[in-house]
This record gives C-alpha cells, sequence and structure tokens, in this order.
C-alpha cells in the first residue's frame, strides 16, 4: 500500500478532484459576470441537444473519424514493412516514426502553417510547375492532415507491437494451402492483429475528437471542434456550468469507446 500511494494520490489530486468539480459545475447556473452561482438547474444538459452544438460534436466526429481511417491506412503497410526489416533497419525505421514526438507540438504545427500557407514551400514548388496558389490553410482537409500527421505514430506503434509477434509459419502454412497472399491477410493476419488495430485507432480517435490546437491553427475561424467550444466557454464566454457539461459529454462518447474497444478486443 506503501508503494502505491504516490500514483493514488496522483489520480485523487489530479484527475479525482478536478473531475468532481466538473460534475458538479453541471447542475450550476453561470453568473452575471461569469463564475458559477451555486443555483441548481437543468439548462445546461437541455443546451447540449440544441442544432448547433450537436453540429460541432458532429463534425468533431466525422473529422477524428476520418484522421483515424486514414491513419488506419497509412500505419497498417508501414507497421508491417518495418517489422519485416532487418533488425538494425527495423530499430532505425522505430527511431524515424517516433522523431516527430522529440519536437515541441506547437512548433510542428506551426511548421505546417509555414509550408501549407499562400507563399509556402508547397505553393512555391507548384508555382515552378505552373500551378496554384490555392488555398491549402482553414478548411477540414488541413486539420485532418495536422492530426494525422500528429497522432500516425500512435497508430504505427501498437500496430507494430502485434505484427512482430506473429509467426511466420502461420503465413507459410497457409500459403501450403494453397491461400492467396490477400486470403492469407484477411484470415490470418489481420484476425490475429485485430487487438493491435483497435488499440491504434482508439490512441488515434480520442486525441484527435478533443483536440483543439490543431483546429484553431491549421482550420481558423471556419472550423470548430468540440475541443474548441469547451475552451471558448471556460476562457471566452466564461460560462463554466456549460463547459463542464460540454466536457461530461466528451468524456462520456469517450467512455463509451473504451467499452466497445474493450469489448471489441475480447472478442477478438
Amino acid at each position: 500500500m506503501v508503494f502505491l500511494s504516490p500514483g493514488l494520490t496522483y489520480l485523487v489530486v489530479l484527475l479525482l478532484v478536478p473531475l468532481a468539480l466538473v460534475l458538479s459545475y453541471t447542475v450550476f447556473q453561470r453568473g452575471r459576470f461569469g463564475g458559477v452561482v451555486r443555483e441548481f438547474t437543468s439548462e445546461n444538459f437541455a443546451r447540449l441537444i440544441d442544432p448547433l452544438y450537436l453540429g460541432v460534436l458532429g463534425g468533431s466526429l466525422r473529422i477524428a473519424a476520418l484522421t483515424t481511417l486514414i491513419a488506419l491506412l497509412v500505419g497498417y503497410p508501414t507497421a508491417y514493412l518495418i517489422a519485416r526489416l532487418p533488425g538494425r533497419w527495423r530499430t532505425l525505421a522505430l527511431v524515424a516514426i517516433v522523431l516527430p514526438f522529440w519536437t515541441n507540438f506547437i512548433i510542428r504545427v506551426y511548421a505546417w502553417i509555414m509550408l501549407l500557407s499562400g507563399p509556402g514551400l508547397v505553393n512555391s514548388a507548384l508555382g515552378k510547375l505552373g500551378l496554384g496558389p490555392f488555398e491549402l490553410l482553414y478548411h477540414e482537409g488541413t486539420i485532418v492532415t495536422g492530426l494525422l500527421y500528429s497522432y500516425l505514430p500512435l497508430m504505427v506503434l501498437p500496430l507494430y507491437s502485434a505484427i512482430e509477434r506473429l509467426d511466420p509459419q502461420l503465413g507459410e502454412a497457409s500459403a501450403n494451402l494453397g491461400a492467396s497472399a490477400f486470403t492469407t491477410f484477411r484470415k490470418v493476419t489481420l484476425p490475429l492483429t485485430m487487438p493491435g488495430v483497435l488499440t491504434g485507432c482508439l490512441f488515434v480517435f480520442v486525441p484527435s475528437f478533443g483536440n483543439f490546437v490543431i483546429p484553431e491553427m491549421l482550420g481558423g475561424s471556419k472550423s470548430t471542434m468540440v475541443g474548441n467550444l469547451i475552451r471558448d466557454q471556460f476562457l471566452k464566454a466564461r460560462d463554466w456550468p456549460f463547459g463542464s457539461a460540454l466536457a461530461l459529454a466528451l468524456i462520456a462518447v469517450l467512455v463509451v469507446l473504451l467499452v466497445v474497444q474493450a469489448w471489441a478486443a475480447r472478442r477478438a
């Protein structure tokens, strides 16, 4: 118990206590000049079903799901190739995958602004080919690109771990029985690596769904995700009760996803 006390203290002080405060604020009213007035109300939950906020939630789900799908389509073959490399090259490839995490997150986002801005490197290269310039910033495609770049390693690493543990003799046995490469992948490789697929999808979807830095910097005022909405309620509108209700809705969605992932992993 003595060895558990530091971890338990950390969870209680930095997780359970803030979560309890957020839960308590959801049933209170906003003060006239911001803050919280401790008068009970259910208005905060009623506002959650407003079409405006449901649209933001739906847009956030769409962007996060699209990012996760593209990350899976890109990350699976990448992880498969890395797992089949010789030992030394495999280590170098893994270092290259995690290398972006060695740089500050904001700096990496600013790098995309420099690349995709009007006079940026991409438009300059297209101009030499007689194309453009194009408006590459401030739309959903740019947000997906930024999220994909930021969280793709979180997809590759679990997939690599799952693929690397596969017994190569299983694929050889499938080929000897007359199965094509696609059939071997569909009936042998993919089912056995499904826990890694589910883990990678969860690792990408969760931070993409709640991210507010990338939509703010790459999406501009035209794109608002649920993370931006929650941030604005606390820091701009100073409506802490409604911001807490939005945060609670976000937590509820993520809990549902965790339950679904755990169930699917057991089935797999």
